[in-house]
């Protein structure tokens, strides 16, 4: 059974840093790409930022030099440094792998919450 466990969420002020790290297990498969979503109050969620095999990196314009996705492929890992927080930012991150047989799962979601 394929499990993706998040951690590192939490209540942080404006201007503060977090970082996510995910953890996904029982992958049968090769993974393909990690990465992070996220979904706030009355919105959909919506791609943060994600992480291929070969480390190209995609972001949201909205977090673009404020976060950074990275990958422990060994360890099937994978991080989001999320530094000068905004209130803006706050929501719950649902962690995201896609295997090579495009095959994908989602962590249970960690909340985020940015106070000004």
């Amino acid at each position: 059974q394929v499990q993706l466990v998040e951690s590192g969420g939490g209540l942080v002020q404006a201007g503060g840093s977090l970082r996510l790290s995910c953890v996904v297990s029982g992958i049968r498969f090769g993974i393909n790409r990690m990465g992070w979503y996220r979904q706030a109050p009355g919105k959909q969620r919506e791609l943060v930022a994600d992480i291929a095999g070969g480390g190209t990196t995609t972001y949201a314009d909205s977090v673009k030099g404020r976060f950074t996705i990275s990958r422990d492929i060994a360890k099937n890992t994978v991080y989001l440094q999320m530094n000068s927080l905004k209130p803006e930012d706050t929501a719950v991150y649902y962690c995201n792998c896609v295997q090579y047989n495009s095959q994908q799962y989602w962590g249970q979601g960690t909340q985020v919450t940015v106070s000004s």
